[in-house]
């Protein structure tokens, strides 16, 4: 099942690993693999990525994120074509996102001998960015009757999907609000009503999918390869500003 009906879908710029996850997905329909397992792949790639930088082994560490992007799709592609979709895979899928990134800024001020305070705003930037995104993404995905394991708001445990253990979803979703809790409050204060308004064009979503978490990491890569390590936090504080330049388009239109 894809995440969009064909109508609506759009160029995502943040899913540049499709392609290859569907490889892997494929590789991997009829064998014992689970989409929780390839995630807890992508998350040893996201670590060897972030060793290899603190060494500054910067093309390897490149490869690694990539890798992590294309491995982050692969889990729901398993899922989809396997089709036991989770809220055990979808939390835990996030979660383990949000800890690699936390640590990916600690290791670049830590290279970088940048203010941690300016790490920790990059951070919390990046995490607007994305939340932003998946707002917007997940509005149009329950709108269409495309994937929904996601839900525009996550204001309640959801109930267990078959195959799954209630409990692990309650765990996970706890640690799910309180990892994202605030990021996803500050984006619906910011835009409310987007739930309400026409469908949004696919050239803004092409835009807004720069916020994507795949795009993200495919910045920190070719900045890392081009020399750029010490541009990567101050690039995204400053592109956290477009955050208010989508939400005012959105509006617009």
């Amino acid at each position: 099942m894809s995440k969009l009906p064909k109508n609506h879908k759009f160029i995502d710029l943040s899913d540049y690993g499709r392609p290859a996850a569907r490889l892997i997905a494929n590789s991997l329909k009829k064998t014992s693999f689970t989409p929780v397992q390839v995630t807890v792949l992508f998350i040893i790639s996201g670590l060897i990525a972030i060793a290899c930088m603190l060494y500054g082994y910067y093309w390897a560490a490149a490869f690694f994120l990539i890798l992590k992007s294309v491995l982050d799709a692969a889990d729901g592609e398993l899922a989809r074509i396997k089709k036991t979709p989770s809220y055990t895979g979808r939390y835990f899928d996030s979660v383990a996102d949000i800890i690699l990134n936390f640590f990916i800024f600690l290791a670049l001020w830590h290279i970088t001998d940048s203010l941690l305070i300016y790490a920790l705003l990059a951070f919390v930037g990046i995490q607007l960015q994305g939340t932003l995104y998946n707002y917007y993404y997940v509005i149009l995905r329950n709108k269409f009757n495309g994937d929904t394991t996601s839900r525009v708001f996550e204001d309640k445990t959801p109930i267990a999907l078959e195959g799954e253990n209630q409990r692990n979803v309650n765990f996970l979703f706890a640690l799910y609000k309180l990892l994202y809790g605030v990021f996803d409050k500050t984006i619906y204060f910011l835009d409310k009503k987007a739930t309400g308004s026409k469908p949004f064009h696919k050239l803004f979503m092409t835009a807004v999918s720069t916020f994507g978490l795949g795009f993200q990491l495919l910045i920190i890569s070719i900045m890392l390869v081009l020399g750029w390590v010490t541009f990567i936090i101050p690039f995204f504080i400053g592109y956290t500003a477009m955050i208010f330049v989508f939400i005012g388009i959105r509006k617009v239109l």
